[in-house]
């Protein structure tokens, strides 16, 4: 049991050491890209990882945890071996389409494996702990590896790509190292399979569809707040020396807060602690719309707290709800869900704030994440009744 945790302990960090991610859309800049140019690419990327992420979640059910973990660490390895090495748009997009297989590859699939690996060692008790620690340690890596890269940074904008780039390649031995726990048997029709978890998850389990869809909502809202830091830092004229601190300290609370969901959630329960995380993720896109100001960081500061919570929180739910043999497949219609929210609003939120304003984008995008979240909330609720 030990061997694997601490090999998806390894596995999240070469995953979550972002040295590029503080100064990303410098990078960018820097090779003469504009921002509809950025959004592009995180749109191929998040096309990517919708197409791929059901799929890729039931390979890993029949294929195995082990083995699309490994694939998915060594696609990841490459994307950032493609940035480092090369200049252009087209090759940004080859890199992104890396990325974006590699990162869905490893997605569903690792917290599949923890679970399965907590169940088989009659753990099960501790899953929560486990995921906690595991989202604390990434966030942990996210938040000094900003700072790192922004000191990489001050020399060239290219250093942390190759940094990065050795980081992803930790990944790899790290997911050789794993056990597998539990592996399906594989099915001669593998796409009517995917359609039959596909069906049980979204339409046959009502209250595991509900908390799938709330949980994608919530994980695209969290995800959107993400790409708002940079644009607000930029608005405020924050010195580019701050990016890498503002994004360490708001990773830190990520980690921190993660740390401690498991005794949340067990003084909450599952229904107050669904309404705490909806009217705070809610209501951080409406406070920060109405403070534009310096007073904004420590709204996002709340909000990331709330962020923390939700991811393991959310994820346990679901698992609680699932079988071993569809598992990975499950968490990722969740991904699913979540990317393509994401791919569908990030453009037209990124429009809002070109033709509008940064308050307008934050407004609409409070609504947008609103209306679902709160439908998918009282459905669960009904159905606990």
């Amino acid at each position: 049991m030990r061997r694997n945790i601490l090999s998806l302990y390894l596995i999240k960090l070469s995953k979550w050491f972002t040295l590029v991610m503080p100064i990303i859309v410098l990078f960018y800049g820097e090779h003469g890209l504009g921002l509809q140019d950025v959004f592009i690419l995180k749109s191929v990327y998040s096309i990517v990882a919708v197409t791929l992420e059901i799929p890729s979640g039931y390979l890993a059910d029949v294929w195995g945890r082990r083995k699309c973990l490994i694939l998915g660490c060594i696609l990841f390895f490459c994307g950032y071996l493609c940035y480092s090495f090369t200049f252009t748009f087209a090759a940004f997009l080859v890199a992104e389409v890396l990325l974006g297989a590699g990162q869905t590859l490893v997605n569903g699939a690792d917290s599949a494996l923890l679970y399965d690996t907590t169940v088989h060692y009659k753990k099960e008790n501790l899953y929560l702990r486990y995921e906690g620690r595991i989202t604390m340690i990434g966030n942990f890596a996210e938040a000094v590896a900003g700072i790192i890269g922004g000191l990489l940074a001050a020399y060239s904008l290219r250093l942390p790509f190759y940094g990065q780039a050795v980081i992803a390649f930790t990944g790899i031995p790290a997911a050789f190292a794993l056990k597998e726990i539990r592996l399906a048997d594989k099915t001669q029709n593998p796409l009517s399979e995917i359609l039959r978890i596909i069906k049980y998850s979204l339409f046959t389990n009502r209250k595991l569809c509900y908390n799938i869809m709330f949980s994608g909502v919530i994980g695209a809202a969290t995800l959107t707040m993400a790409w708002f830091v940079q644009p607000l830092l930029i608005y405020l004229e924050t010195p580019t020396s701050y990016f890498g601190i503002i994004w360490t300290v708001l990773n830190l609370t990520v980690g921190i807060a993660a740390l401690y969901s498991d005794r949340i959630e067990e003084r909450l329960g599952m229904k107050r602690s669904n309404i705490l995380i909806l009217v705070f993720i809610v209501g951080g896109y409406v406070a920060l719309a109405y403070n534009l100001s310096y007073l904004g960081l420590a709204v996002l500061w709340v909000f990331y707290i709330f962020r923390g919570f939700a991811t393991p929180i959310l994820k346990g739910y679901i698992n609680q709800l699932t079988f071993s043999d569809m598992r990975a497949t499950v968490l990722s219609i969740r991904n699913f869900v979540i990317r393509l929210m994401f791919a569908a609003i990030a453009p037209f939120i990124g429009w809002l704030n070109d033709a509008y304003s940064l308050q307008t984008a934050l407004l609409v995008s409070s609504l947008v994440i609103f209306i679902p979240g709160l439908l998918f909330l009282l459905l669960q609720i009904r159905e606990e009744v």
